[in-house]
């Protein structure tokens, strides 16, 4: 069995190490496929000690099986707080706050207490969660942890600017509090202030393990910038160690989907230039008086006409002969054209992508979030920007106010239609 990455925190061993240690190992474990795999094998082998293991199962974000086996193990405060934190995950609030309760008297008062917070917050309970961190206030300007609950609580009540000095406060306190400059830098993407986004993602992307929403926040940055070879490094790392992350390997198609559109959007501006040449009129040049009499009677009346017959055909014109095309081939050479090209690059008119209208919705469907659809990163980020964040408001939208948020294009549009259709759902048609 490959090792972890370079860490000597043992989980199983005959003290459980410490909770700043085990939130080490957290992020060891998480930074790649292969060390989580690696880890579920320790786990089965120290499936015996219920303790360990029960952690090592939240760790995995495997949250039901932790709370059967942390279920099993001896009485501890260690034991109800990973299982608080399990139980918050799974959305069971009320049994959080009894386990988180019960390891009281065993731990540190602000960690029962953030923890606290956290359960209430992510219950919708804000005033109970307020009251938590009330009770401690002489922690001010001496936790990041606490800075960083405050900031969350603060985001969820819409207080946007208070939270954000509350992140900074975090960071001041502890550079490295990966969380608290995550939000900062999600928070201004979401304002708009893309350096500054940018800036903060960059400091978590130092540090080692990474985060990866991180990295792929920063590489839609990147993208939006135009700088495709640092936004496909960073989803290259990320792939690196998560070979079958969903969301990288989409962000990877979108990344080389915007360089192809690039390509696209110049392609199109020179066939623009170039069909206003093909649209000169063939009275705009000095030909000879036969030359012009033959072309009108052929009815070639543009440089385009031109390009569509070929040299053998003029000769063969009665009265047409090679002075005529001496002198046609002359205008055509000033302008980088030959006779006859448009026959030999004739590829036909791209298709037309064709809009698909669905009718009928599945209220349960409806009742989700969008992380259902499973969307690329630009995708999810657009939606963030627009405070979409269920799939009924998604569908409240046209396509009109989705491509009106910045950088939300048709890539992303055509990617949401083709989710939505799968659920039998649709974006709203004005009459």
């Amino acid at each position: 069995m490959a090792p972890l990455i370079e860490t000597d925190i043992d989980l199983f061993g005959t003290e459980l190490p410490t909770i700043e240690k085990i939130k080490e190992l957290a992020l060891a474990v998480n930074s790649s496929e292969i060390n989580q795999l690696n880890f579920a094998e320790l786990i089965e082998q120290n499936s015996s000690n219920s303790l360990a293991a029960g952690i090592g199962l939240v760790i995995l974000g495997k949250y039901d099986q932790a709370v059967e086996k942390l279920n099993k193990a001896k009485d501890s405060s260690e034991k109800f707080l990973y299982l608080a934190y399990a139980l918050r995950e799974l959305k069971s609030f009320d049994d959080a706050i009894a386990a988180i309760d019960k390891a009281a008297g065993g731990l540190d008062s602000l960690v029962i207490a953030l923890e606290k917070t956290a359960i209430y917050r992510m219950a919708g309970m804000f005033d109970k969660a307020e009251n938590e961190l009330k009770a401690c206030t002489n922690f001010e300007n001496v936790s990041a942890e606490y800075h960083f609950q405050i900031g969350r609580l603060l985001d969820s009540l819409g207080k946007y600017e208070e939270a954000l000095d509350n992140y900074g406060t975090a960071v001041e306190l502890d550079p490295e509090h990966q969380e608290a400059l995550f939000h900062l830098g999600f928070s201004n993407d979401l304002r708009g202030d893309e350096q500054v986004a940018m800036d903060y993602y960059k400091q978590i992307t130092k540090n080692t393990p990474i985060k990866i929403n991180a990295m792929l926040n920063l590489a839609v940055l990147y993208e939006d910038a135009g700088k495709f070879d640092a936004a496909i490094r960073l989803v290259d790392a990320v792939l690196a160690a998560f070979p079958n992350h969903k969301k990288a390997n989409l962000f990877k198609k979108d990344i080389e989907s915007s360089m192809v559109m690039i390509y696209d959007e110049e392609k199109e501006k020179w066939l623009d230039r170039h069909n206003r040449i093909l649209e000169i009129p063939i009275s705009d040049f000095e030909l000879s008086v036969r030359s012009r009499n033959c072309l009108k009677k052929m009815n070639i009346n543009t440089l385009g006409d031109l390009l569509r017959i070929s040299e053998t055909e003029l000769l063969s014109y009665k009265n047409f002969g090679e002075t005529s095309l001496i002198e046609i081939k002359k205008i055509l050479n000033q302008k980088q054209l030959s006779l006859g090209m448009a026959l030999e690059n004739n590829s036909g008119p791209m298709p037309a992508l064709t809009n698909q209208e669905i009718d009928g919705a599945d209220e349960e469907m409806l009742n989700k979030t969008v992380d259902e659809l499973e969307l690329s990163v630009r995708a999810r980020r657009a939606l963030a920007k627009l405070g979409v964040t269920g799939i009924g408001e998604l569908v409240s939208k046209t396509e009109a106010e989705l491509l009106g948020c910045k950088n939300f294009g048709v890539t992303s549009l055509n990617e949401i239609k083709e989710r939505l259709t799968g659920f039998g759902l649709s974006l709203r048609k004005l009459e």
